[in-house]
């Protein structure tokens, strides 16, 4: 080989690698390559792709979840989600809740009508549709939002996907009672609304609490507790009065 070669870097010989190699570096988040923001940023808030990922449950987990929402006093519910909470309960259970009390109130209408006077006629509400609508999701949005933002000034590490998740499931019970509330007995409703608001209201006191432990917040508990009662109350009120 000459010599001029044998001088030469490894690195510059023919049929040889080049040894210094350039990196290409990306700029990319992989939350952003994904199309996806965190909903726990501020962006991630107000983005709608951020949530997608959250409606990715199978039955078993959600049933699994609806199930412990009827054990209002085990306060394990945020436990059990771990790091995957759904949004499937504020929006799946909501709207079930909603065509339950605005159908089932409806037909309870028409029992005390036709128990009342059965010589009128009677025709379908389609206004308690609306107002189921605006109520619930309205309760389901706004309250755990509040809630949210409240224990983050506070200096709580709250998250708003998990409160989202604890009260969409936290109306399961309510739907249930829905069917109850159809039974033309003024005393009997009264004793199913007060006790599924209690078990709903225990529900997300119960699993609110350790966002609270280190702090003297028990007025916090005590709030969410008279809205989820006020709630319950409401719907006895307007659609099965």
């Amino acid at each position: 080989m000459d010599e001029s070669y044998s001088n030469l870097p490894t690195s510059h010989l023919i049929g040889s690698v080049p040894a210094v190699v350039i990196e290409e570096k990306s700029t990319t988040n992989p939350q952003e390559a994904n199309g996806q923001q965190s909903a726990n940023t501020w962006k991630g808030v107000f983005s709608v792709s951020s949530y997608t990922q959250y409606f990715n449950v199978d039955e078993d987990i959600v049933m699994n979840r609806l199930m412990s929402s009827l054990n209002p006093l085990s306060g394990d519910f945020f436990s059990k989600i771990d790091a995957y909470p759904d949004l499937y309960g504020l929006v799946w259970v909501s709207a079930t809740l909603i065509f339950v009390i605005s159908s089932l109130g409806n037909c309870a209408t028409y029992l005390m009508h036709k128990r009342s006077d059965s010589s009128s006629s009677w025709s379908f509400d389609v206004n308690y549709v609306n107002v189921a609508a605006g109520s619930v999701y309205g309760y389901a949005l706004l309250v755990p939002l509040g809630f949210y933002f409240l224990l983050q000034y506070l200096g709580s590490s709250a998250s708003l996907i998990r409160f989202w998740c604890l009260w969409g499931y936290s109306l399961f019970v309510l739907t249930l009672s829905s069917f109850l509330l159809v039974i033309p007995i003024e005393f009997l409703r009264w004793t199913i609304t007060i006790l599924a608001g209690a078990a709903s209201a225990s529900f997300v006191a119960a699993n609110l609490k350790m966002y609270i432990q280190s702090n003297d917040l028990t007025i916090v508990l005590v709030a969410a507790f008279v809205l989820q009662m006020g709630l319950t109350i409401f719907i006895k009120m307007w659609f099965f009065s």
